[in-house]
């Protein structure tokens, strides 16, 4: 009897890309690529309609990042496994795609031999991690069990990070409150709210900010 294959969705704004890790993936008689999506938004949507057991994850995308789509996937689909894409062998980005519900984050730079191997071990629920992000996560342990820390929560709410993103991005108020199917008024009590807790006064030092915070890409 055939096994029945692990039905995934390919998220990544760059066609090439997609095209190329498709290839990968439908090489391999265990898995195939049964969706396709541009940004975050368009991930999460494709997960809410069924019928998809992983979703890989760029990190950086327009209007919703992998990040904030696999917050929102876990959210609604928690039985679809996860992975974060990335360019970046960053530890930030790591822990945070681990907060967000992620079973694994793959580097781009080794894609081709690391993604199978990853999609198999989400697929069986164990997390996949490359050789830096172990390294980062044993030292993290012990750092904090040095300082008797816990890791440093978020500032802001996901709603306020995807505001954030959006604004960064050059979105007027009335584009964010298209996008995001919430008044300007709400758009503008939430970019107040963002200022005062990041005591900033701008678009400019937002637009830093989220930068900074892996929200946006330089």
């Amino acid at each position: 009897m055939e096994t029945a294959k692990t039905r995934i969705l390919l998220a990544d704004d760059h066609a090439l890309v997609r095209h190329g890790l498709r290839l990968i993936i439908d090489a391999e008689p265990d898995l195939m690529v049964v969706a396709e999506a541009a940004d975050g938004a368009e991930a999460v949507e494709a997960v809410s309609a069924g019928e998809i057991d992983l979703v890989i994850l760029d990190i950086a995308m327009p209007r919703m990042t992998g990040i904030q789509a696999a917050r929102e996937i876990n959210r609604r689909a928690p039985g679809v496994r996860i992975l974060i894409l990335s360019m970046y062998d960053n530890e930030q980005y790591f822990f945070e795609a681990l907060k967000a519900g992620a079973s694994g984050y793959v580097l781009k730079s080794v894609a081709d031999q690391d993604l199978l191997e990853a999609c198999r071990a989400a697929v069986r629920g164990e997390p996949f991690l490359y050789p830096g992000a172990v390294t980062a996560l044993i030292r993290d342990y012990l750092h904090r069990a040095r300082q008797g820390e816990q890791m440093p929560a978020s500032i802001l709410t996901p709603r306020e990070e995807e505001i954030v993103k959006l604004i960064a991005e050059g979105n007027s108020a009335k584009q964010i409150a298209e996008t995001l199917f919430i008044s300007v008024k709400t758009v503008d009590r939430h970019r107040a709210n963002i200022l005062q807790k990041l005591g900033m006064r701008d678009r400019l030092e937002l637009t830093r900010y989220a930068i900074r915070a892996g929200l946006i890409e330089p």
